[in-house]
């Protein structure tokens, strides 16, 4: 039993959800319409969850909090004007990057425009190698340069020297000067990210100085909404999967990026888990993406090698593959007459047609309605009136423009099509990542994921799908769950057979006090180590873990075990050690929730599509469910944030924690 309140916010693109943790182990869960002002939301949803638990608001201990901000700021080109600060001859290094097309086979391919223009792109001469600094920056430069940025009304500035993550002297002293000058934040790239490989620093140094500010204004409302209400000032959800102060947070801004799909993994991690399987491949499909990522030996997968709206992004984060099919994806009919979904959504407003809000464009949601897997006594979010008529309406309006018969063949073809795009998202997690799917788990969730997980395992051989009890609201869920995290880097750059471990231990014993000035309670943090490494000659590296004290020979065998793992084969090349790292963890502990099933589950029957044709299908209330129930498909099983489809051949069966697991081998009478 817990001996605090704890509430977790997410805001997705179409509803803002809220997962409440009462001392007792109650878990109340509420869902709202997402906001423009997306704190007005969060508010919302806080107090809506209060109010059902019967709390006060000013009686919760804990605030934990994931957003969209930064990530939409990325994708719609709309975060601070940002100035770039960087070593004389690399002021291009963000337009040349790797000189890799978007798509090798489309000469008309283009790459995004860079986050800073040329014209805010400035160059000081200043030199420093591997060595040492050769070049020292001059004071008198960096304050003409000053000058200029703020002739040119730059929001924010980033710096990004050449080398500067193995000699930061020359970066450093800019950076203190620009502060000095400049009423505006400042990124430096040894700050963000001391890693080596200048493109992608500096992109991530940019992308940083670009959200900052973006972050810093939106979380400053929300704090003063939360000091309005008495609540405790919000943690943040990192990528990394971990949370932060939002303290923190506003000095890093670029680690809030895939901020909710990071919470949804660890929720699922949380929740599924005892299944005799390899592993979890975890699905989230909100309103306006579906998110893929993997769970193996307990531990959610991370990457440092992520793109956002075609920027690099080097620092840890939770390795989500997305792809734009949400419940709210668009159905549309494209030159060559091929029915598509998605990446447009209809959003929150109007949102699908079925919201009766106005709205017109067929969506994947209108699709469900009109196969009968969401009904008309349904209600949408929790508090959302189902208009059956309009989906069926908008519906009919896609099959004239798809040449279909009616609106049930343009419903089949948007689920079906709306499958396979997800479908292709976990074959990149696992087939194409040298894993078998057939020996995963699928932990479905979000808003839309459980009417469409047994579909997309069936096509994937799989053979259990674990349907978490806040399955609808997860990610907000993973927010209560999730542990404090802070990662740093430093690159080295040796030999492993002749490594110099005394140069190792002081590069870890640096990352140690950096990680650790992060972490509101230094004494309760445990600090994990590892490392990049790779052959001699690769251009890329695999992460191991690193023991407390460094052993070359155990590094160099995990790192073949890794390099198999990942390719199939290993070689006797000498390796080389590249990067060092170090993530302090403060744990949380585990959650422990109590689900009381009500009894008396059964509500009614409806038409529901399987196999070519409308079937009687019964329909549950979730929460009626007692531990240990079987429910055998076809069966439709309803509670407020999300909807389950049982089909036929899969039985659902009820753990003591409310989540449901769903097995093929049923008869499917």
């Amino acid at each position: 039993m817990s001996d605090e309140t704890r509430i977790g916010v997410d805001v997705g693109g179409t509803f803002t959800d809220v997962a409440l943790l009462t001392p007792s182990d109650d878990l109340v869960t509420a869902k709202v319409p997402s906001t423009d002002d997306q704190s007005v939301g969060v508010v919302r949803g806080f107090e809506k969850a209060c109010d059902e638990a019967g709390i006060d608001p000013a009686d919760v201990d804990a605030f934990t909090h994931a957003m969209t901000v930064s990530v939409n700021a990325l994708l719609e080109d709309d975060g601070a004007k940002t100035a770039l600060v960087t070593t004389e001859g690399f002021r291009d290094v963000l337009e040349i990057g790797r000189q890799a097309r978007p798509d090798l086979y489309d000469v008309t391919a283009g790459k995004p425009d860079p986050l800073v223009p040329r014209r805010r792109r400035f160059e000081v001469a200043e030199r420093a190698t591997v060595d040492g600094v050769e070049t020292p920056v001059g004071d008198d430069e960096v304050r003409r340069v000053a000058e200029a940025i703020r002739d040119c009304d730059a929001e924010s500035v980033a710096v990004s020297f050449l080398h500067a993550y193995q000699h930061p002297e020359n970066e450093r002293a800019a950076a203190a000067v620009l502060r000095e000058e400049l009423d505006a934040p400042v990124s430096a790239s040894h700050e963000v990210l001391a890693e080596f490989r200048e493109y992608e620093r500096t992109s991530t140094t940019v992308v940083d100085a670009y959200v900052t500010p973006v972050i810093d204004a939106y979380l400053g409302r929300l704090e003063d909404r939360a000091t309005e209400m008495g609540v405790p000032t919000p943690r943040i959800m990192q990528a990394n999967g971990g949370i932060a102060p939002a303290s923190t947070v506003r000095e890093h801004a670029v680690t809030t990026t895939m901020s909710g799909p990071a919470a949804g993994v660890v929720g699922a991690a949380a929740t599924a888990t005892g299944d005799d399987v390899d592993g979890l491949v975890t699905f989230d499909m909100g309103g306006t993406s579906s998110d893929v990522s993997l769970v193996r030996g307990g531990e959610v997968e991370r990457t440092t090698d992520a793109e956002i709206n075609g920027r690099p992004i080097k620092t840890p984060m939770v390795d989500v593959n997305t792809v734009g099919a949400g419940g709210g994806s668009v159905a549309w009919v494209d030159a060559g007459d091929a029915l598509r979904v998605g990446p447009r959504s209809a959003g929150a407003d109007p949102g699908p047609a079925c919201y009766g809000r106005g709205g017109t464009d067929p969506t994947v949601t209108d699709a469900n309605v009109v196969l009968g897997y969401i009904g008309g006594s349904s209600a949408l979010g929790g508090e959302l009136s189902l208009d059956v008529d309009a989906a069926h309406d908008a519906m009919e309006s896609l099959a004239e423009d798809a040449g279909l018969d009616d609106a049930l063949a343009a419903a089949r073809g948007v689920y079906r099509v709306a499958n396979a795009n997800m479908a292709r998202a976990i074959r990149a997690v696992t087939v194409e990542r040298g894993h078998d799917p057939r020996g995963f788990g699928l932990v479905a969730f979000g808003g839309a994921g459980p009417m469409h997980a047994a579909a997309l395992a069936e096509s994937l051989d799989v053979g259990t799908v674990v349907v978490p009890r806040a399955c609808g609201v997860l990610s907000a869920y993973g927010l209560l769950a999730a542990d404090e995290k802070h990662d740093s880097v430093r690159t080295l750059r040796q030999s492993l057979a002749d490594v110099d471990v005394s140069a190792v231990e002081d590069a870890y014993d640096a990352l140690r006090s950096d990680v650790l000035s992060d972490v509101e309670r230094p004494d309760a943090a445990t600090v994990r180590r590892a490392a990049d490494l790779r052959y001699v000659g690769q251009s890329f590296e695999l992460t191991v873990s690193v023991d407390e004290t460094f052993d070359a020979d155990a590094v160099e065998a995990r790192f073949h075990e890794a390099h198999e793992s990942a390719y199939g084969y290993r070689l006797s090349d000498p390796v080389e050690l590249v990067n060092v790292r170090s993530t302090a963890v403060v744990e949380r502990g585990t959650l422990g929730v109590t689900y009381r099933g009500t009894g008396d589950a059964r509500k009614d029957t409806r038409e529901a599509f399987f196999g070519g044709e409308f079937r009687e299908t019964p329909v549950y209330a979730r929460e009626g469910l007692r531990d240990g129930e079987t429910v055998a498909g076809p069966a439709v099983l309803e509670q407020a944030e999300s909807t389950i489809v049982v089909p036929p051949a899969w039985d659902g069966t009820v753990r003591p924690d409310g989540t449901l697991v769903l097995t093929r081998g049923g008869d499917g009478e």
